[in-house]
């Protein structure tokens, strides 16, 4: 059945997780070089492999299939948004972590998990549709995110959203759009520097995992009830209106995986840029990223791919 193949897929990047694991644990990889790596795939190697998704695409997407995949994109962050606002408060009293729980149930782990997923499981030519959830993500990020924390946002928080990923998402699209064809040596370097995402994300993750009280992720109660709502529960009560929007399996598909994939880094690097307990947020991110192992493959099934 397609569901074990995908958990097979799912289960080849839990190993890879493995080997970050590892590797730390025996002191093959410090924190140093792993903050390295993950300045390197952030702006350099997922930035690439949207361009590379992009350049081999071209002529293969429709316009208004790019459309579609956007009216998706602005619905699942404004659904995430409003749930959130309603759910947070039943999970967490403290007022400082009922922002870090709002902001966790939005912005979830696009790119450095989600690109892997989609390459590894759907294909890679189509990564270019998380180009659209990556440039709405990141403007949502400088403008709500930022506001959350902080009762408000500054120009100079907006300065932020000029960064690779968004300035290639945007090169990606326009790629798209135009269908401007990049010469075959152009490609092949893209594709394959953007290739070494999926592994280096993985290994990061598992570095994160080797250095984090395994009792805290793993032991808090609530934690499982956010994780299963945002990877399960709220995934299964958009796919009706996901079938509504569009019937194109392949998009179906990708918009699934984004509407599942686990709490994203970048909650923290807020939350620690405002000075507030990250503890929590950081279990969480631990444990819907290796519960979302399980979760993909069941939304796979609910799709019918």
């Amino acid at each position: 059945m397609m569901i074990f193949t995908v958990f097979f897929q799912m289960l080849a990047l839990l190993i890879m997780i493995g080997v970050g694991y590892f590797v730390s644990k025996k002191g093959m990889l410090d924190e140093h070089t792993n903050s390295q790596m993950s300045g390197l795939l952030v702006n350099v190697f997922n930035p690439l492999l949207i361009v590379a998704s992009a350049a081999n695409s071209v002529g293969l997407i429709e316009k208004d299939t790019l459309k579609t995949v956007g009216l998706i994109a602005v619905c699942m962050f404004a659904f995430f948004i409003v749930i959130g606002m309603v759910l947070s408060p039943m999970l967490e009293r403290d007022s400082q972590q009922r922002k870090m729980f709002q902001l966790m149930f939005v912005f979830s782990n696009l790119a450095f998990i989600g690109i892997p997923v989609v390459s590894s499981i759907i294909g890679s030519q189509y990564v270019v549709y998380i180009t659209e959830f990556i440039l709405i993500y990141t403007i949502l990020l400088y403008t709500y995110g930022v506001a959350v924390l902080s009762k408000g946002f500054s120009l100079s928080s907006l300065k932020e959203m000029l960064n690779p990923g968004t300035v290639l998402s945007l090169a990606a699209l326009v790629i798209i759009v135009w269908e401007i064809p990049l010469p075959d040596f152009i490609k092949t370097a893209v594709t394959y520097l953007g290739n070494v995402t999926s592994p280096m994300a993985l290994v990061i993750v598992g570095y994160t995992l080797a250095h984090s009280d395994l009792r805290k992720v793993f032991g808090q109660p609530r934690l499982y009830v956010f994780a299963a709502i945002k990877l399960l529960v709220l995934p299964l009560l958009m796919l009706p209106f996901l079938k509504m929007a569009t019937s194109d399996m392949s998009v179906i598909s990708v918009c699934m995986v984004m509407f599942g994939m686990p709490v994203g880094n970048i909650v923290l690097m807020l939350g620690m840029e405002k000075g507030i307990d990250v503890s929590t947020g950081s279990a969480a991110i631990i444990l819907t990223t290796v519960l979302c192992v399980f979760t993909i493959p069941i939304l796979m099934f609910a799709v019918g791919y």
